[in-house]
């Protein structure tokens, strides 16, 4: 594991182990269903969740929630951490369940550390809306607007850590660019800044003039399988692939094209100097899409000082899916606990 702490040009090295404006109409009804995770590892309690709804004007938007116990009235709120999927997948992606192969959900993992879960499935994805749109990345913010209210109302906090994988990342760096006032810490995995000498992005432009046409695209199987196969085979469990597979074809195998248009025709979408959150970037050894260059140039432009850039072993585009996965964890984690520094 790579871990880059301060400013790239003079950077010391460490190696180590290693989910509308005006008129948004907003609705949250809880549905308590039982946490398929096991019990609560760290801290007290069983896992719960629960189900809510928010609305981007006439676009219902599914959320998420996980915890260690049902929320009391009158107790202290938690940290939230608001996960936020990527181009192909849903949520699900977070909270994965693979019976006999470990723990897979994130959403899990860090529910057990003390933190309040949350996701979303964006619009056209999932359990959400359907509309005519093609879902890209601000109308991803604009989700993101409607979801934080529910959140919000919900915790009683007004400030949320968010993480993002894949085109996740964008959507999560985009909306802190509008809502610094409601952006704490900010974790981008896979992310993408200009996208310069990527191969995955250079074969997925040749079907450019097919996104610009169309709002939806074809996802099978296959597709799924080589999110964690294309850049470097042996990198995921297969049978946690499959799993997601299983999961994501209840939905369906027409998916939204907006990211895809905007990761080869619209970079950058997210700005550096418009950032104004700590920053962990982390990316997978072989991820295809974005180069550590390309990262390299969005992190020395980040204005504020507490950034960390972290490369992952072992790990290919999807850390989440990773075999490896525990490593993320890892890292995220140790960023989002950091003691406040000191100023001088």
């Amino acid at each position: 594991m790579t871990n880059f702490a301060s400013p790239l040009a003079r950077r010391t090295v460490l190696k180590g182990t290693g989910l509308v404006g005006a008129g948004l109409g907003l609705v949250a009804t809880p549905l308590a269903i039982p946490a398929t995770g096991a019990s609560a590892a760290v801290g007290e309690g069983e896992l719960w969740s629960s189900e809510y709804w928010a609305k981007k004007g006439d676009v219902p938007l599914w959320m998420y929630r996980k915890r260690l116990g049902a929320p009391k009235p009158g107790e202290p709120s938690r940290p939230v951490l608001f996960f936020v999927h990527g181009s192909s997948v849903t949520s699900r992606v977070f909270d994965l369940d693979v019976p006999g192969h470990g723990e897979y959900s994130v959403m899990n993992e860090f529910a057990r550390q003390g933190f309040d879960c949350w996701t979303m499935d964006h619009e056209n994805y999932g359990k959400s809306g359907r509309t005519s749109g093609n879902s890209d990345i601000a109308s991803g913010v604009e989700d993101l607007k409607a979801a934080v209210e529910v959140v919000a109302r919900e915790t009683g906090r007004q400030k949320y850590h968010f993480l993002g994988e894949s085109s996740g990342a964008l959507r999560a760096g985009a909306y802190a660019m509008v809502a610094p006032e409601r952006t704490d810490r900010l974790v981008l995995a896979a992310f993408t800044y200009k996208g310069e000498g990527s191969p995955t992005l250079a074969k997925r432009a040749e079907q450019l003039a097919y996104y610009r046409s169309h709002n939806m695209r074809k996802r099978d199987r296959d597709m799924i399988r080589s999110i964690a196969t294309r850049d470097k085979p042996g990198t995921s469990d297969p049978a946690a692939v499959e799993a997601l597979a299983d999961a994501e074809m209840a939905f369906g195998d027409q998916i939204p094209t907006g990211t895809y248009l905007d990761m080869t025709a619209n970079l950058p979408v997210v700005h550096p100097d418009k950032v104004l959150s700590p920053v962990l970037l982390v990316r997978g050894e072989y991820d295809g899409i974005a180069t550590v260059a390309d990262l390299e140039e969005f992190f020395n432009l980040l204005p504020n000082g507490d950034r960390q850039l972290v490369i992952l072993p072992g790990t290919a585009h999807s850390v989440t899916l990773a075999t490896n996965r525990q490593l993320f964890w890892h890292v995220t984690k140790a960023f989002l606990t950091m003691p406040t520094p000191i100023a001088t």
